[in-house]
């Protein structure tokens, strides 16, 4: 969300009466890759970009390619093949041990439909959404590579039959994929993936402590409301970054929040009847994730009032509870226990093992399924030509 956020910031600053631009985007990975499928990079004709599709080895090729796309006005689809430590293609042995395929594309500011404009939608409205971007479209009438297809909540009009299974997975697992449909006049290749509007976090208490947890989760890209029913603790110059400063009573604050499948509530204020309130009423609604400071037995206490005052919850919805909240790595500073407290919400939405990846069997990242039309690929099942549409 952050790279996205800062391709559109860039790209609106750009003078287009001096100045021509292209998006870079990976669309396939085969083995390994620093950068995963989606990665991006606007590049101008002036030899500045911003984002990234490599660790740094392959942005001084994509810019000379990127210029001569600029120039021309037609996208292409570049294959990096990194498998060879020895190989010197690019002006250095790589030894990534990868397959990349990248998309390079013209951007016309002057096209309501161009790539960073729909970036830029999807910063406004922080919705998930899945995108289908044609990379080789020769086979039917009026589809070009650079063609997108997007998938809201609000359903799937206007995208092909043939294109809406694989959004719906994408968009219900998260996982990228890159396909060939084939139609008995040619092959479409499409790369299909969800963007999702980043993690919502909500902190509760505005103590010193909670400056660094703050700071670093903007710097992920984050969105992030600190709250305190204390309206001393919430000057806006202790919280510059924040997304929102809301002074709130400890009873009523949940009715002033929105929360989503992608919020992580953080309790940090040190005022035991504090936390609690908001913990009862926190367990009242659907968050994903609540964290708390403090000891487990802090938590435990808190448990048994709830019974005492007739409040109960099932044993699933206080498993939403990480008390203490973070990761062990040893933190002592404040600095140091925001970095526990953020690694431990990033693995719970993504699902990770929050271990040591030198005890991970297998690869680092999940291998993608996929079958564009390259040689060694799968090659897919005949689409009729009649079912499109």
């Amino acid at each position: 969300m952050k790279e996205i956020t800062r391709i559109v910031e860039v790209f609106e600053h750009v003078d287009f009466t001096q100045r021509k631009a292209a998006l870079a985007t990976v669309v396939w990975v085969e083995g390994s890759s620093y950068r995963r499928p989606g990665a991006r990079m606007l590049i101008t004709d002036d030899g500045r970009w911003e984002g990234a599709i490599s660790g740094g080895c392959l942005e001084g090729d994509a810019l000379r390619k990127a210029r001569q796309v600029m120039l021309d006005g037609n996208p292409i689809v570049v294959t990096y093949d990194t498998m060879d430590d020895g190989a010197n293609s690019f002006g250095v042995g790589l030894g990534c041990n990868g397959i990349i395929d990248v998309l390079i594309e013209p951007v016309n500011p002057d096209d309501s439909a161009n790539p960073i404009a729909l970036l830029k939608e999807f910063t406004q409205k922080r919705d998930v959404r899945v995108l289908a971007t044609v990379l080789k479209g020769d086979a039917i009438p009026d589809l070009t590579p650079g063609n997108r297809f997007v998938r809201t909540d609000s359903g799937t009009e206007s995208i092909p039959q043939w294109l809406q299974a694989d959004m719906q997975d994408v968009f219900e697992t998260g996982k990228p994929l890159t396909k060939a449909y084939e139609f008995p006049t040619g092959v479409v290749d499409v790369f299909i993936e969800r963007i999702d509007p980043g993690i919502e976090l909500v902190i509760f208490g505005a103590g010193y402590d909670v400056i660094p947890v703050a700071k670093l989760a903007r710097e992920l890209g984050w969105q992030v409301t600190v709250t305190d029913d204390c309206i001393a603790h919430l000057s806006p110059k202790r919280f510059p970054v924040a997304t929102c400063v809301l002074y709130a009573n400890r009873d009523a604050v949940i009715d002033q929040l929105s929360i989503t499948n992608r919020t992580a509530a953080v309790l940090m204020s040190h005022n035991y009847n504090y936390d609690r309130a908001v913990l009862q009423e926190l367990l009242k609604t659907d968050v994903p994730y609540i964290g708390m400071l403090g000891p487990r037995k802090r938590f435990d206490k808190m448990q048994d009032e709830f019974v005492n005052t007739g409040f109960t919850f099932s044993e699933s919805s206080l498993s939403r509870v990480h008390a203490p909240i973070g990761l062990d790595l040893g933190a002592e500073t404040p600095d140091e226990i925001a970095l526990s407290i953020m690694a431990e919400i990033k693995a719970f939405f993504t699902k990770g093992a929050a271990g040591f990846l030198k005890n991970k069997t297998g690869p680092i990242h999940e291998r993608l399924s996929g079958n564009a039309s390259v040689p060694g690929r799968q090659q897919p099942n005949i689409i009729d030509i009649n079912t499109v549409s």
